[in-house]
């Protein structure tokens, strides 16, 4: 599983192809969209590209420029080798996006395999870990699930730490079907509360069920420790883990002494001694509750109904009620396994670093997303980053440390450097985009659109540039002077401000030229993706641990379908 795809020196010389690649093409990754005809950025485009695309309708788009995949290429006209040449570098730089057991076909038109039968509902997935669950999440818990399962096998360790674990829909699945001992840490009380809440509903379930099924294999699955708290990316490993250990004791403790907490305590993972009240956020009772039970996988996937096949042959009996929290919980000095999924920005490269640093920590599945949140020296504050909950408004924000570049490698590198934009783009999704194409999917439409309400926005006020205009629902289905009206008012600009019909219709006439611009940052998103996740290989390889990328989920179900895991092997 973990058997490298690319030598160390393989691994350095694609980042440097990466980042010449894209320090070339700064002026299409950098460029929004919604500014095609403000800063008329088809006129940045080579005049051989311009007239080559031109030509492109929706379809040809994406089987001729996006979808590596497709071998019956049509060209309506010669392309100017710099264009090839651009595609093919493209496609040829970036991290396979198909799982290996995947069958190429035209991307983004099928759902995968467990979802045919019925759409909503994963067949390989137990009725009760589908609760509460859309189907993405279904798919992503599933696959993600089973690899680190894997990795508790290979590293011989039953302990795992779940980061960003949101409303427990993965915890509960490692916890309750694969009968790992699962902390779940979150920095949002309120999903805490909906995880509990999760966590109970289930265990209700799994009584039920074995009270109306004498003959069911006897539970083994462990309940669930959830935490409430911040991980700092600032703090050491020492101080995560201090209070990591401290609020798992906590709830040990609460437990075996038949407590409750009427109140819960927001600790920082990093920073000893500062905490912030959480008020009506009760101790979870799935937290070390020895009077829950639960039920292994094997054991509910043998209801016909389940109709699943993840692999595990047997249920391990269940320790007994008065052992239940010890025996699950154990000491994380044992060693454990992080995850987390689709930490977001900073967070996963924090997880990496602890990985490295934290000598208990014996392997790491890290699924990264919002890249655009990402501290760089460029830009040390990103929108939309979180700022500590302990922090002081005043307390001036330094990152000694950022979330790229990560390697020593790539920031010796020259034009390694990442905007925020282009950043943001490799978080759009390609596959569902080629779709859309080729089905000439009238919500193309909707950059143009905004593209053009753009101009009337500056041209009212030139200092509102790149505002945020609330989703207009279906707005591809209005005509442009509706859709216009809604844009204005949610701006808090006349609705009814005169417009040039003439010089609209000419921009809307420009759609195809919108669509061909925006596919082209389209096709450098894998791009840049790749060269941030690839600094966190070469990262990990300059501390003397080895790693691999696996595309573990299906790209057009779940678009950040990456996953970067390591293990400390003896």
């Amino acid at each position: 599983m973990l058997s490298p795809t690319l030598t160390d020196q393989q691994q350095r010389e694609l980042a440097r192809n990466l980042t010449y690649f894209l320090s070339q093409y700064k002026h299409i990754s950098d460029s929004y969209i919604i500014e095609f005809f403000c800063e008329n950025l088809w006129a940045t485009l080579p005049i051989g590209w311009q007239e080559t695309l031109d030509k492109l309708s929706p379809p040809q788009i994406a089987d001729l420029l996006l979808d590596k995949n497709c071998v019956n290429k049509n060209y309506p006209s010669v392309w100017p080798l710099s264009l090839l040449a651009f595609r093919a570098c493209a496609h040829t730089l970036i991290f396979p996006r198909i799982p290996p057991d995947q069958r190429v076909q035209h991307v983004g038109v099928m759902k995968p395999e467990e979802f045919h039968a019925n759409h909503s509902q994963s067949s390989l997935l137990g009725h009760i870990f589908r609760k509460h669950v859309k189907p993405k999440k279904q798919h992503e818990i599933r696959m993600l699930g089973m690899m680190v399962k894997k990795l508790c096998d290979l590293t011989s360790c039953n302990n795992v730490i779940d980061v960003g674990s949101g409303q427990g829909h993965l915890t509960r699945f490692l916890s309750f079907g694969m009968g790992l001992s699962v902390t779940a840490i979150e920095a949002d009380p309120h999903l805490v509360t909906m995880a509990s809440k999760f966590d109970g509903q289930l265990r209700a379930t799994l009584e039920k069920e074995t009270r109306k099924n004498a003959s069911t294999s006897a539970p083994s699955g462990l309940p669930p420790c959830h935490v409430v708290g911040w991980v700092n990316p600032k703090a050491s490993w020492e101080a995560f883990f201090e209070q990591l250990n401290k609020r798992v004791s906590e709830s040990e403790r609460l437990t075996s002494s038949g407590g409750t907490c009427k109140k819960r305590q927001w600790i920082s993972m990093s920073t000893p001694g500062q905490r912030l009240t959480c008020e009506d956020l009760s101790l979870c009772p799935s937290e070390c509750n020895p009077s829950s039970s639960a039920k292994s996988e094997h054991g509910l996937l043998q209801h016909k109904k389940a109709n699943c096949t993840d692999p595990l042959s047997t249920a391990s009996q269940p320790p007994q009620s008065s052992d239940l929290c010890s025996e699950k919980r154990g000491h994380l000095e044992q060693g454990f396994i992080l995850t987390g999924l689709h930490a977001c920005g900073d967070l996963s490269a924090t997880l990496l670093r602890h990985f490295v640093s934290c000598p208990y920590v014996q392997g790491i599945t890290s699924v990264a997303c919002c890249y655009m949140k990402i501290t760089t020296k460029e830009s040390p504050n990103p929108p939309g980053i979180i700022a500590s909950p302990c922090q002081s408004n005043t307390e001036e924000t330094r990152h000694c440390q950022f979330g790229y570049p990560m390697s020593d490698w790539v920031g010796g590198l020259p034009g390694h450097e990442l905007s925020y934009k282009a950043r943001e783009g490799a978080c759009h999704a390609m596959e569902n985009y080629l779709e859309r194409l080729r089905e000439e999917n009238e919500q193309v439409k909707t950059h143009c659109y905004r593209a053009v309400l753009e101009t009337i926005i500056r041209a009212e006020r030139p200092d509102l540039r790149r505002a945020g205009v609330q989703t207009i629902k279906k707005a591809h289905s209005l005509p442009f002077s509706e859709y216009a009206r809604l844009g204005l008012s949610r701006l808090g600009l006349p609705a009814d401000l005169p417009l040039d019909d003439r010089a609209v219709e000419d921009m809307l006439k420009q759609q195809g030229r919108v669509v061909a611009f925006y596919s082209l940052s389209l096709l450098l998103a894998p791009v840049v993706e790749t060269l941030v996740l690839l600094d966190r290989i070469i990262f990990l390889q300059e501390k003397g641990l080895k790693s691999q990328l696996v595309p573990l989920f299906d790209p057009a179900f779940s678009p950040r379908n990456l996953v970067l895991v390591a293990v400390k092997l003896q």
